[in-house]
């Protein structure tokens, strides 16, 4: 795909904050792996909620009520359908990836994880698939094994082999795009060699269901997890998808209303998913915003949008590597989303702070993966990382950015 192929002007209209009247200068947004600006259509959903029906779901009989339950589970559909789920029963609104990771880490952990038990992760895991297990696996005496990475950022697959074949494991987690790297892993083979050893498996792909198309009935986990405000919809709310077998296995995660069918002082029956584990008033409008973001991205379709960041990322990557003493944290053959890269020895937050300085927002530290950092024996890196509305323009705005930069900070 090339800049003929993708109407990037018109796109771009429909994010206000790319407008330089409203900003109030030029912004190249280049941040989208920490979170993505959000379409017209999206803010317009959030308000004419709130103007229009708001209220709470599942307990009303009034107008505004059932209005505003037919949009959220609307909502759910949408989403179930965007990445092709058997039932929207199987769709679970959470607050978004990390609570989705705790939710099936802390109701695994009740229901199946004993003394001695294994959990697996990789090297390249976000704390927020770190952290959950180690504190499951602290409180039911199990323990976590890592998965390491090649210098390129690639999983080693060799050492996984070995690793899922280690007696008493009994969960896999694990990412599907580094939010660090940008490496692409190879799901589809993991997941089938984990189930080869009846293992379950939990993906995150906080950074995958933005950039790739995503079935969970071909992908086959028996959990995805995901955001929606990394996907061009609202912060505080995402998903958790979960095989039906084993979302009726697991108890509930948090007890309140809406999770119950009965409840009494000596006993209380829990609902059917996906209600089980939606305690109390969810974030609705979230849910509905996010149903939103989801009719965006099917619009401009899924396909189209991962070949134009490609197509950015190729051109990204080629014209880095003519800038002196540039080194890459991660250079995997498949990747989608970000770039991380160093120059020289200049602190990562003093370039992104040049960089900040001439209208370029990059996240600069660990991002959240300090045990990555550690492997690399670095503190932190500077990481771009491309959206749908991104432009060739921007990337030599960068490129000119970092240049600048190094040239002031030696």
């Amino acid at each position: 795909m090339n800049g003929t192929d993708w109407d990037i002007e018109a796109i771009r209209k429909d994010f206000p904050i790319l407008d330089e009247k409203i900003y109030g200068k030029p912004l190249v947004y280049l941040d989208n792996a920490a979170t993505t600006q959000k379409p017209l259509s999206v803010l317009d959903k959030l308000e004419d909620y709130y103007r229009k029906y708001n209220s709470n779901v599942h307990r009303g009989v009034h107008l505004l009520s059932q209005e505003a339950t037919e949009a959220y589970e609307i909502a759910r559909r949408k989403i179930a359908h965007f990445i092709n789920a058997k039932s929207d029963k199987e769709v679970i609104f959470t607050k978004g990836t990390t609570d989705s990771i705790n939710l099936v880490a802390n109701c695994f952990g009740r229901r199946f994880l004993k003394e001695g038990d294994i959990v697996l992760i990789s090297a390249m895991e976000h704390h927020s698939n770190i952290v959950p297990w180690q504190i499951t696996c602290e409180e039911h005496g199990g323990e976590l094994k890592v998965i390491p990475i090649h210098e390129n950022g690639e999983l080693n697959m060799e050492a996984f082999d070995q690793l899922i074949d280690t007696p008493k494991l009994k969960f896999l987690s694990i990412t599907y795009v580094s939010n660090t790297l940008g490496t692409v892993n190879p799901i589809k083979e993991i997941i089938v060699k984990a189930h080869q050893r009846n293992i379950p498996v939990l993906v995150d792909v906080a950074q995958a269901v933005q950039h790739i198309p995503l079935d969970v009935q071909d992908l086959d986990a028996e959990f995805v997890a995901f955001s929606g405000h990394k996907m061009y919809g609202p912060t505080g709310v995402g998903c958790l998808y979960g095989k039906t077998e084993w979302l009726d296995k697991l108890p509930p995660y948090q007890g309140g209303g809406d999770m119950i069918k009965e409840v009494t002082f000596a006993k209380t029956e829990y609902n059917v998913i996906p209600f089980k584990f939606e305690a109390g008033t969810p974030d609705i409008s979230g849910a509905i915003v996010l149903g939103e973001a989801v009719d965006y991205m099917t619009k401009l379709g899924i396909e189209n949008i991962q070949k134009w960041e490609h197509y950015l990322i190729q051109y990204a990557v080629e014209q880095l590597r003519n800038i002196p003493n540039i080194r890459f944290i991660g250079e995997a053959k498949n990747r989608a989303g970000a770039i991380s890269f160093l120059v020289g020895k200049i602190h990562p937050f003093d370039l992104g702070e040049l960089l900040d300085k001439q209208g370029i927002a990059v996240r600069t530290g660990h991002h959240c993966t300090q045990p990555l950092m550690d492997i690399f024996s670095i503190a932190g890196t500077v990481r771009a990382s491309f959206a749908l509305y991104n432009t060739k323009a921007e990337i030599d705005k960068l490129i000119t950015g970092v240049e600048k930069a190094a040239s002031i900070l030696g």
